[in-house]
């Protein structure tokens, strides 16, 4: 189809001529300051787009005036140019001419100005201006590709609109390498990288923003900023917690969807990334012509000060560019079906991720992408691992996820990868695309089995304790093939989305409402129960309940083996009011509420979340390199891993097809089957954790010996107030009553 005749056209107007342009280098891709071989100072500059007929670099000055000039040197499908004279802080993009046929996938419109796929900084916010709409305001029309109000709805993205969308979009910037935010040289190779062992690491996942937007302690300019989260208030809590890694949702340069727009609303979450080596710039304090990649540096190096890794929650899957009815900011212009996985009618687009596209990782160029991003985001900005977003969409090599994927093979292979932290969301939307338990050695998973088992047994929901052993264990039933450790499990309870901890014991129904979709948005199914009223009340006695069962939940998930992943204030009883999708909720409904630390209702909460990450880092028995073998070691003593009964007797397989709702978990700190760095074999002490999800007191009897001579308390969580030190006074072989829905975690005193 061709362009709407009524529109100001500038598609079809004559390229600019060459001006003071250089060929330059291909690589590497994106834009790098530099000095050329005569001396001469500027900016190389090099994009990909493999069927494009011309590509123009567009350079904007601080009045939006822009200058172009085309890139006439074109190698192995990558057109580049140096430009003496560009500095760092330039603003630029991209016009790429092409055809116009989107019946087969070509979407080429150089009236659109385009996003640098390798763009290292962005100035400026796609959701920044809008235009009125029906239903209220929309983003400009002028950042689609086609004409988005093209009355004839069945051929409605295959008109092009001709009008120029450079007033309407962010620029990149140009940013030097190794340059602090003001220009001076940024020392990056002082910082200390923690290096945390996967068994030893304790995940808190957190909102850059959401974070530190409440906290009091962070001056008022720096909240909702890298810079705030680096500010030694927000690293107190982190470093009193106990945490060894922060979890970012994504912090790539993102944009907001129109249908938000038109609500009033914004992208809180992240997850609509459009620039994969952009800090995004809304979380910048000190500036946005390239001082937030320095301000994003600091940040990391103060959380590893701090002794805290940095993970970054990272969307490769899909772009902000959604489906065909979607904006065009950068790769569909670039090469639409160069970069995207399209339909079997070229003008669709493959949807494995829900969000309208899906990035074709198969091909090279693609996958070069993703992981040139990757080590860009390691070696320069100095992160520790990356937890990637609908991971199985990237594991599929024509349609089907496949384990020997070229993106799971280039990974295992790379040298600067392979040794970072790598966790997988191991599903996506499409055909086979649940995949727990079959990633391949390198990677971790979230486990969604372990979040699952726990929320069902802690309210009353489960049968027996069959699938609860295994999840307490490690879940050796899903990881325990081709090498893979008990860390592979990334155990959690809660996680960005779905109720908090606290709404998880509060609603058994979503509240969604203010998302303006009617409440159809998010999880029908939460495993959730309100402990007998729905939302907040006064009632003490229900109160009280859902107290308890917010220390049940903690302490089940930081004594499990595997990787605990708590969610940032969860610890402190932190609440959406029962929203459980709160993507679009950029307030205080999604932001903590860090007076609640001041509250003695919920203080005790987050002194006892460091009190079992304490325990935890301190006893090895408690974070296995290992599975368990439920065998004597060598040396004839107990076996590392014992199950028993309320009665005190080890449990058999009956017991595990009976219902009940009592479990004891013997961890023995005397037979550890692994050795420290020195060969030396590893000794601990010994611990019973007895859970009870019955809602009646229960008489639990002590295993007597050999099994421990008597038994010390260390968490009772059926106190609000946790025992200062250990209690004594509990023989082996003993009977005691556990309060209903409670656990006690006690050390064994051996014979």
């Amino acid at each position: 189809m061709s362009s709407a005749p009524e529109q100001e056209a500038v598609a079809d107007e004559p390229l600019a001529p060459p001006a003071d342009i250089r060929p330059g280098s291909p690589t590497p891709l994106g834009a790098r300051y530099r000095t050329g071989p005569d001396g001469v100072t500027g900016t190389n500059f090099a994009l990909w787009a493999g069927g494009a007929e011309a590509v123009e670099l567009c350079l904007f000055d601080d009045a939006e005036h822009e200058t172009r000039h085309r890139l006439t040197e074109l190698t192995h499908e990558i057109w580049h140019g140096f430009v003496p004279g560009v500095r760092p802080g330039q603003r630029y993009g991209y016009r790429v001419h092409g055809r116009w046929d989107p019946w087969t996938g070509a979407r080429w419109n150089p009236a659109k100005l385009l996003l640098d796929p390798y763009a290292r900084a962005v100035d400026g916010d796609f959701g920044a201006l809008t235009e009125p709409s029906g239903t209220g305001s929309a983003l400009p029309a002028q950042l689609y590709g086609h004409v988005r109000d093209w009355p004839q709805q069945q051929i409605a993205d295959t008109v092009r609109d001709d009008r120029d969308s450079a007033p309407y979009v962010p620029k990149a910037v140009v940013v030097g390498d190794d340059t602090g935010d003001d220009g001076s040289h940024d020392e990056w190779q002082d910082d200390r990288r923690p290096k945390t062992p996967w068994p030893d690491s304790i995940l808190y996942e957190l909102h850059v923003r959401g974070f530190t937007m409440r906290h009091p302690g962070i001056p008022e300019q720096l909240r909702g900023t890298y810079a705030g989260l680096a500010h030694p208030a927000a690293l107190e809590h982190l470093v009193r917690l106990g945490v060894t890694a922060v979890e970012l949702l994504p912090v790539h340069q993102f944009a907001h969807e129109d249908h938000l727009v038109r609500r009033g609303l914004r992208n809180y979450w992240g997850y609509n990334s459009i620039g994969y080596f952009a800090p995004h710039a809304g979380y910048a304090a000190t500036g946005t012509r390239g001082q937030q990649v320095g301000e994003f540096k600091r940040m990391v190096r103060a959380l590893h000060d701090a002794g805290i890794e940095v993970i970054l929650d990272v969307v490769y899957n899909h772009t902000a560019e959604a489906g065909e009815l979607g904006p065009t900011l950068s790769l569909r212009g670039i090469d639409n079906r160069g970069y995207y996985r399209l339909a079997g009618d070229a003008r669709r687009y493959a949807d494995y991720t829900g969000c309208g596209n899906t990035l074709h990782v198969v091909q090279p160029h693609v996958l070069r992408l993703i992981t040139d991003s990757l080590r860009y985001w390691v070696t320069e900005m100095g992160v520790d691992g990356f937890r990637f977003d609908l991971a199985a969409a990237l594991a599929r090599s024509m349609h089907d996820v496949d384990m020997l994927s070229p993106f799971l093979a280039v990974i295992a292979q790379d040298p600067v990868l392979r040794r970072v932290k790598l966790i997988a969301e191991p599903w996506d939307v499409g055909s086979g695309g649940y995949q727990v338990g079959a990633f391949p050695p390198l990677w971790t998973e979230w486990n969604d089995r372990y979040r699952d088992t726990v929320r069902d047994f802690w309210r009353g929901a489960q049968h027996d304790v069959r699938d609860l052993g295994y999840r307490l264990s490690g879940s050796s039933d899903l990881y325990a093939w081709g090498g893979r450790r008990p860390y592979a499990s990334v155990n959690f309870i809660t996680a960005h989305d779905g109720f908090t901890l606290r709404d998880l014991v509060t609603y058994e129904h979503k509240r969604n409402a203010d998302n303006g979709e009617n409440n159809r948005d998010g999880n029908n199914d939460n495993r959730s129960w309100n402990c007998g009223a729905e939302g907040e009340t006064d009632d003490p006695a229900v109160t009280a309940l859902r107290r308890r069962q917010l220390r049940n939940l903690l302490t089940t998930l930081l004594l499990s083996t595997g990787v605990p992943m708590l969610v940032a204030g969860d610890e402190m009883g932190r609440t959406q009011h029962g929203n459980n999708n709160a993507y679009c909720q950029d307030n205080p409904t999604s932001w903590l509420d860090w007076s609640l630390l001041d509250d003695p209702g919920w203080r005790p909460l987050a002194d006892l979340a460091a009190r079992l990450i304490a325990l935890r880092r301190a006893h090895p028995v408690l974070r296995r390199r290992a599975f368990f073998s439920g065998r004597p070691d060598q040396q004839g003593g107990l076996r590392d891993l014992a199950w028993f009964t309320a009665d005190g007797t080890e449990m058999t397989e009956r017991d595990w097809y009976t219902p009940g709702a009592t479990l004891g978990m013997y961890l023995s700190g005397n037979d550890i089957s692994q050795r420290d760095a020195r060969g030396i074999r590893i000794v601990d002490d010994s611990f019973l954790v007895v859970l009870h999800a019955g809602a009646h007191p229960r008489p639990v009897t002590l295993p007597g010996p050999p099994w421990a001579r008597a038994y010390e308390l260390l968490v009772d969580t059926a106190r609000e107030e946790q025992p200062g030190t250990a209690e004594t006074g509990y023989p082996a072989g003993s009977t005691l009553t556990l309060p209903g829905r409670s656990v006690m975690v006690f050390r064994a005193v051996p014979g």
